[in-house]
């Protein structure tokens, strides 16, 4: 059983927290030409996958609980700790900034029409967007060292 949590918890820290973090990255592009459409699904997905990436969360706490004895392995350990804080304020920041500041930005290149020039130009909030998401990426780059380390 320990065996399933862990491909489980390896698999979806692949597939949906990778994209998690990568999304936004892709938003900055559609916001640079100016795509409100591809900005407000890539915003949705951005939401979906943050969400989604609560299971990594609860199958790293299931990995933890089956881990051998001679681990002494608890929420208390500092490297779980610690990534545990980093986490819960990654999907903070691309949940609740990045996310909202996508549909924002999504919203003024609407607002601006189809007539404005808004291919190359960096509509507001894309520094907020481009930052956050830059922040998230460090803190999920950070707990998967943590968790390969285990200092």
């Amino acid at each position: 059983m320990d065996t399933l949590i862990d491909i489980l918890h390896i698999g979806t820290a692949v597939f949906i927290v990778g994209p998690m973090a990568i999304l936004p990255m892709t938003g900055l592009r559609a916001l640079r030409s100016g795509s409100a459409a591809q900005v407000t699904t890539l915003a949705k997905s951005t939401m979906i996958f943050s969400w989604l990436s609560l299971l990594t969360f609860v199958f790293g706490f299931g990995a933890m609980s089956l881990a051998p004895k001679q681990y002494d392995l608890s929420f208390t350990t500092p490297w779980i700790l610690t990534s545990v804080i980093l986490y819960v304020i990654a999907f903070a920041l691309s949940a609740f900034v990045v996310v909202p500041q996508m549909n924002k930005a999504a919203e003024a290149i609407e607002a601006a029409g189809a007539g404005a020039d808004a291919a190359g130009s960096k509509p507001a909030g894309y520094g907020a967007i481009a930052g956050t998401s830059g922040i998230v990426s460090l803190l999920l780059v950070v707990v998967v060292v943590l968790m390969i380390w285990k200092p």
